[in-house]
């Protein structure tokens, strides 16, 4: 059941050289001369490389059905995620770096989501955003404004480090962006 380029919707599987591939964004072109085709950049699941491809409108490619398992993170153990099927309770080892570098940012029962295709998992979809508690940093001190312009390293409760204002001390809760590792703002509790 093969399904052409009109079909294509942001966030779509198929597969394409052996890999499950989805669309992270496309463009249908009809130049003035010429056949139309669809530009698009697309992100393997597996590796998260990210590519651009052009097809010819109306070019064909076999759908891929990914399944998003829910599965809640419950602790690091010698370099190995401890995650659990909130479905079946079963607990499964992975690879901390099979997770990617989001994973610095995993505090305990964390959602997760296990991608998977044919009952072969294939990767690993993390939170973007996260709140955690800043664990250790200098103190700030009276002056330091919320646009002072100046950064501070402070160590998250996850053990990742981020760049934070000046303002900002141990025992606050911060929201971190976990694709760039970035500080965005300072959560209200």
């Amino acid at each position: 059941m093969a399904i052409d380029t009109s079909d294509f919707k942001n966030g779509m599987h198929f597969y394409m050289d052996g890999d499950v591939w989805t669309i992270v964004e496309f463009q249908h072109v009809k130049p003035g001369k010429g056949g139309a085709f669809v530009r698009t950049r697309l992100r393997k699941v597996r590796t998260g490389q990210v590519i651009e491809k052009t097809f010819r409108s109306g070019e064909r490619v076999e759908p891929a059905f990914v399944e998003k398992v829910e599965m809640q993170y419950l602790y690091n153990q010698n370099g190995q995620a401890i995650l659990m099927d909130l479905d079946t309770y079963e607990q499964i080892e992975v690879n901390m770096g099979d997770l990617g570098d989001q994973a610095n940012f995993l505090k305990e029962d964390t959602k997760i989501f296990s991608l998977q295709a044919n009952g072969e998992v294939l990767g690993y979809e993390l939170p973007n955003f996260v709140e955690l508690e800043i664990v250790e940093t200098d103190p700030g001190f009276k002056g330091d404004t919320v646009s002072g312009g100046s950064t501070k390293p402070a160590k998250l409760e996850s053990g990742a480090t981020v760049n934070v204002p000046f303002h900002i001390n141990q025992g606050d809760v911060v929201k971190v962006d976990t694709r760039t590792g970035t500080y965005l703002e300072r959560v209200k509790r």
